[in-house]
């Protein structure tokens, strides 16, 4: 039997599974949570050794599970543009600035300004999630410690040097958001230059790695601190969608991953043909397999628009949050009189636009807190729609959907969506798809498959067949026209909103 281990690093915990390649079965799985810090204005930051701490216990918790088999290889999947700043022994000097930070704001519009053919791949500019404008916000606003940093990376690059000891960068997680030329696969000076962060080039990890190559072996301080024996192969993985659209076997034109969570994220690709489509980040060539662009699109507030209202301005434990889903689902979401707009942490895509905030709407004395909170959820399936006819405007064919992630386990929030989109989708049961992503790249680095095209979907979780229903889909659609209508009207209000915060 060949044991593989999948691990993937998401906003609010660490997930580690183990899979039979020789079944294509995940066999067991766990994970661990560790915290996020949220400060004003609208920052958000973690410490880079909850992340190791948490694989260190849940690892040892998954291998428990199956007899402590032997490891061939381990691949780790991660949220994308998490920047650790660090010395060159893998060490932290400042917290972890997370993807949904949005200091960074200022700096990404500055990006619009450069003309180099490169920064086409990403539609003109980078986001304020991106390494590149934090690295620049680092070097303006605290610049002792980017002077100090022998190292600014992603949490990949951080956790694969823990297990590895390499200092390495993924070609996906370069090419979406380094501003990495991923025709000549080498990095730009020009572009960094002018971006006044000349030194940059020299911090980041300088060896990119194709999805599927091997790193090298684990060490053995690694093996000892997760409970592994001998020294399995450690494969390189990318971004935690990106690497599950192996696993829903989406990396065709024509098709759609739609990972809801957090934030959500609509992945899709097509030929590398020179059209230009805006509004999205991307299209980016040979991201996630070579000879295709990778279009991205997304939300940067999705289900923790749900979870904050829920906890943090309701204040509901578990249990509450289940009961307030089932008042809400009792509403339908035609009759709240609400509209909400989903940009509590600014938005992806259409607008790709740091500085636009969340609203509601229509509100009276009348409404409770479920009218409210499905209206919320109404506002995220209206966001994801909203990525969808963007793309169809353009000429992007969407033509079969997967849908994976958190939000499988909130029925209200998957069936809007599905609805509001208007496609039929097969939903992925369970939410390891970035698990099931990972454990092929270490099928492709242990040499059973040539390359990761060919072992797409070769392990795949079981899925089932949603369909729209056509009246709520209607209903949606005029939705969707007063939506778009608001946040045209509202845009420059939201806009001075977000400037005000924090400055008193």
């Amino acid at each position: 039997m060949t044991y593989v281990l999948s691990l993937d690093f998401g906003t609010g915990g660490a997930r580690a599974g183990i899979f039979d390649l020789d079944r294509a079965e995940l066999i067991a799985a766990g994970e661990a949570t560790y915290s996020t810090h949220h400060r004003p204005p609208d920052r958000a930051e973690q410490d880079p050794e909850d992340w190791w701490a948490a694989a260190c216990r849940i690892v040892p918790n998954v291998l428990s599970q199956v007899g402590h088999p032997k490891i061939a290889a381990v691949c780790v999947a991660t949220f994308s543009s998490t920047v650790v700043i660090g010395n060159a022994d893998g060490q932290p000097i400042y917290p972890a600035i997370l993807w949904m930070d949005a200091r960074a704001a200022d700096e990404a519009r500055e990006t619009e300004t450069c003309n180099h053919p490169v920064m086409q791949y990403c539609g003109g500019g980078d986001a304020a999630e991106w390494l590149v404008p934090k690295a620049m916000w680092l070097k303006r606003n605290a610049p002792g410690v980017y002077h100090r940093a022998e190292v600014i990376c992603e949490a990949l690059d951080f956790i694969n040097y823990r297990l590895s000891g390499e200092w390495v960068g993924s070609v996906m997680n370069a090419t979406c958001k380094w501003n990495w030329d991923s025709r000549s696969r080498d990095f730009v000076p020009d572009v960094f230059s002018h971006f006044d962060v000349a030194d940059l080039g020299k911090k980041l990890p300088n060896q990119i790695v194709d999805i599927g190559d091997v790193i090298g072996e684990m060490t053995a301080s690694a093996c000892q601190a997760l409970g592994i024996s001998g020294r399995p192969l450690v494969v390189q993985g990318g971004i935690d969608a990106h690497m599950g659209a192996f696993g829903a076997d989406t990396i065709t034109p024509g098709s759609m991953l739609l990972i809801g969570g957090t934030s959500n994220v609509h992945l899709t690709q097509v030929p590398d043909d020179g059209s230009t489509i805006s509004g999205v980040w991307g299209p980016y060539p040979n991201a996630l397999t070579p000879g295709l662009r990778m279009i991205e699109g997304g939300q940067v507030s999705a289900g923790s628009i749900l979870n904050w209202l829920a906890r943090e301005i309701y204040g509901l434990d578990d249990l509450g949050f289940s009961a307030l889903c089932e008042e809400a689902e009792a509403i339908d979401f035609r009759s709240t009189g609400l509209l909400a707009l989903d940009f509590w942490m600014g938005n992806r895509t259409p607008y790709r636009d740091a500085k636009l905030r969340g609203a509601m709407l229509g509100l009276s004395l009348s409404h409770d807190r479920a009218s409210i909170f499905r209206a919320c959820v109404t506002s995220v399936a209206l966001g994801s729609a909203n990525v969808v006819t963007a793309l169809e405007q353009q000429g992007v064919s969407i033509n079969q959907m997967v849908v994976a992630g958190g939000i499988l386990r909130n029925r209200m929030w998957l069936e809007a969506t599905i609805d509001a989109i208007g496609k039929p989708a097969r939903v992925v049961k369970g939410d390891n798809l970035s698990l099931y992503g990972t454990a092929i790249a270490c099928s492709v680095g242990l040499g059973r498959f040539p390359s990761m095209q060919a072992a797409a979907g070769s392990i795949s979780p079981p899925c089932e067949q949603h369909e729209p229903d056509p009246h709520r889909y209607a209903a949606y659609q005029s939705f969707l026209t007063d939506y778009r209508q608001a946040v045209d009207l509202l845009t420059p209000i939201l806009h001075r909103l977000a400037q005000h915060k924090g400055t008193a």
